[in-house]
Formats: structure tokens, C-alpha cells, sequence
């Protein structure tokens, strides 16, 4: 399976904050913003991600993340000109996806669950096993913001809508998407909405409407933050530093490299050597001290 994510938002919610740096690159405490994405995707043992970015970035991201094989997995970039859409990026994606299954992930969204690689293992099941689109539901305040979906009594899904005035239930639609590779075509059959744009929430209901969407809804425990704004992305910052302070670690590429065997247990600690007067190296050191003990 193939991973995409897709930084190439403008981010003008953000102004003039992300007026000279794109916001996957903002930081949200220790980290950039696009690690969470990447360690994510990791989590889910995807190795190969294409990064959708805007021009005029590519030598930023480049120096942050390179060819990504520092984290023991490949990463190639795409340029979005245009906004388009969320569902454009399998379009822009196509020549990455080939013939594969595909994540799509947004590059502001954080999650995190002690046991959020099952849950991942789980969604690519279902993806694979059953050649369905999976996707998640989780419950939220203010639904009016995302797309929703609408469960029956037997918790089957009935009706998704992308940011209704009236929610049928509270069920948000987090940036994190399983598909198979059919995907591409129907992404490229989307009309655009009335703002002019290629909907994901379109796509997820032509998969409904062919009864081969599955929807996992996620527990409580599950932490999912949505960093697109001023407001959420100092919540999301505060959040994590509140989960590390008390030995919580939240998305660090190199954690989940080492874990998988993605890296060698040398290159992981020169990579705390190169950061050791950081409180990222710091926190680095600490999960090693701690793989050392067990």
C-alpha cells in the first residue's frame, strides 16, 4: 500500500503566520507538524509516501526530510499548483499509486491511541480482504465543521455529508483514508462543489453508494487533532506537551523506524547524537533508555 500526504494547503486560515512557510512545517511542541503525519503512516507499515506540497517549497521539505531514508522509508514529492480539492491528490498522485492500494492522510491532522497501529492494521484489512474504502468516525462537539457520517441502529452507515448546517449525528470524518486503487477513476469522475473544489466526502459516498465503504467508529480513547487553525494548533502543541510530560511519546519517525527495523540501532542513535542539546534529541534519548530496559 501506497501513502499519501497531502501538504499543499495554503493554510490562510493561519495568516500571516504560514504567509512564508507552508503549515505542515510549523512546529506543534517539539516536532514539525508533518511528522505526526509521517509516523503515522509508518505505524500502518507504509513505507513508500509521496508528500503533496505547493511550489515554492520543495527546498524546505528537502532539507527537513530528504528522500526520507533517514526514517528507513522513501519519500517523493508532488506539486500542487492549485488548490483543488482534497480528492485531487489521486489525481496529482496517480503516477505514485500505480497499481497499489493508497492512505491518504492531511498533513495538519494528529492522532494518537496507545494502540493505534491495530487500529490501522484493522482499516488496511478491509482495504485489502474486502476491497472496500475504509474510513474512520469519531465523535466530536462541533460536527458542523467536518463531513459526518450517519449510522443505522445496526451501526451501519447510511448518509455522510460534508459540513451540514443540521448533523445527523456526531460522528466527524478525520483526515485519514483507506482506498483501494479504484480511487483514481473515481476521483477523476468528481464534479467540482459549489466551492470549487474535488470533495473526499464525495468520494466516500460513491463508495457508499456501491456499498463498499466501511466506516470504523473510533473509542474515546482515541485523540485526534485537527491543527488547521490558530486556536488548534496551540491546542494541539499544549496536548502534547502535556502527554510528554508525563512519558507519553507522541509521533516520532525515528521510534517507529527503530520498532520496525526500519533503521539500524546505530543510525537511530546518531540520529539522538546530531539533536542531543534538543528537547527533541532529549525525548529521542528517552525512549531509547527505556527500549534498553526492556
Amino acid at each position: 500500500m501506497k501513502g499519501i500526504i497531502l501538504a499543499a494547503g495554503k493554510g490562510t486560515r493561519l495568516y500571516p503566520i504560514t504567509k512564508s512557510i507552508c503549515k505542515p512545517l510549523l512546529p506543534v511542541y517539539d516536532k514539525p507538524l508533518i511528522y505526526y503525519s509521517i509516523s503515522t503512516l509508518m505505524l500502518a507499515g507504509i513505507r513508500d509516501i509521496l508528500i503533496i506540497i505547493p511550489d515554492g517549497q520543495q527546498i524546505a521539505f528537502r532539507e527537513l526530510l530528504g528522500d526520507g531514508s533517514k526514517f528507513g522509508i522513501n519519500i517523493e514529492y508532488a506539486i500542487q499548483d492549485v488548490p483543488r480539492g482534497i480528492a485531487d491528490a489521486f489525481i496529482v498522485g496517480e503516477r505514485f499509486i500505480k497499481n497499489d492500494q493508497v492512505c491518504l492522510m492531511l498533513g495538519d491532522n494528529i492522532f494518537y491511541h496507545p494502540n493505534l497501529e491495530g487500529i490501522l492494521k484493522k482499516a488496511m484489512r478491509f482495504v485489502k480482504n474486502a476491497s472496500k474504502a475504509t474510513i474512520f468516525g469519531i465523535k466530536v462537539e462541533d460536527p458542523y465543521s467536518f463531513g459526518v457520517v450517519e449510522f443505522d441502529e445496526n451501526g451501519r452507515v447510511i448518509s455522510i455529508e460534508e459540513k451540514p448546517d443540521y448533523p445527523k449525528s456526531q460522528y466527524a470524518v478525520p483526515g485519514l483514508y483507506f482506498y483501494g486503487n479504484d480511487v483514481i477513476d473515481i476521483a477523476k469522475e468528481l464534479k467540482p462543489s459549489a466551492r470549487g473544489e474535488l470533495e473526499i466526502t464525495d468520494v466516500n459516498i460513491e463508495y457508499l453508494n456501491r456499498g463498499k465503504l466501511n466506516v470504523i467508529p473510533l473509542d474515546e480513547e482515541v485523540i485526534w487533532l485537527d491543527a488547521g487553525t490558530v486556536t488548534t494548533l496551540h491546542e494541539a502543541a499544549c496536548r502534547v506537551y502535556e502527554m510528554q510530560q508525563i512519558g507519553v511519546y507522541v509521533s516520532y519517525p525515528e521510534k517507529v523506524a527503530i520498532d520496525k527495523g526500519y533503521i539500524t540501532w546505530d543510525k537511530f542513535i546518531h540520529e539522538i547524537e546530531e539533536m542531543h542539546n534538543t528537547e527533541y534529541g532529549k525525548h529521542l534519548k528517552d525512549m531509547m533508555d527505556s527500549i534498553k530496559l526492556i
